[in-house]
């Protein structure tokens, strides 16, 4: 377990993620500072209601480590930073927010699964895409270009790879970074491609 500064958002990264940042607050700018004279890393979790602007807010309690890759400081303290989700956590209590977020936190490797078969849950995708530009064309709008696909050989990587792949909502992205290993993953991901399809075929008819 170690203390690990905290960044609540509104968004959920995901390990292997992109995040940019930028950050005005005066106690994120101290932890930006903190971060930057130690090892770069700071947690950020869901905040599941409030704001995290000011506190107040109900943070989840799993979330990803996020290592600063390149920042830029403006004048007047402000950061622009370019960070990547590195690996899971679980936050086992939170400490008082002096003077910005604390928590102690466990890392939080995925359980090794048996494999799953991904054939359904490429299938719903591809479902989904066509169904999503047949309703773009119907409303006048271009349609998205989704991405196209290059799977990772490693399970847990590929798992994630395919959660950040999808259209999925902050709550469907939490649900899959909270699931005990990628086989698990990929049936959270396979039961929220179900409800995106259900969404797609009612605006259809």
């Amino acid at each position: 377990m170690t203390e690990l500064p905290m960044f609540p958002l509104g968004a959920v990264l995901l390990p292997g993620e992109e995040l940019p940042l930028r950050v005005f607050e005066p106690r994120y700018r101290r932890m930006v500072e903190q971060c930057l004279a130690t090892d770069g890393r700071f947690g950020v979790v869901l905040i599941e209601r409030g704001s995290e602007v000011g506190g107040g807010d109900v943070r989840t309690d799993v979330g990803t480590v996020a290592l600063i890759d390149r920042y830029v400081r403006r004048a007047g303290g402000e950061f622009t930073l370019l960070c990547r989700g590195v690996e899971r956590v679980r936050v086992a209590r939170w400490l008082p927010d002096d003077p910005y977020p604390l928590a102690e936190a466990d890392l939080w490797p995925d359980e090794v699964q048996r494999a799953v078969d991904l054939i359904p849950l490429l299938s719903k995708r591809g479902e989904a895409e066509r169904l999503a530009a047949r309703l773009a064309r119907a409303e006048g709008v271009k349609p998205r270009a989704w991405p196209k696909l290059t799977l990772p050989e490693d399970p847990v990587e590929r798992s994630y790879y395919l959660a950040r792949a999808l259209p999925l909502s902050d709550a469907d992205r939490h649900r899959a970074l909270a699931a005990a290993g990628p086989a698990d993953r990929v049936r959270v991901l396979g039961d929220a491609l179900d409800d995106l399809l259900a969404t797609l075929r009612f605006r259809l008819q």
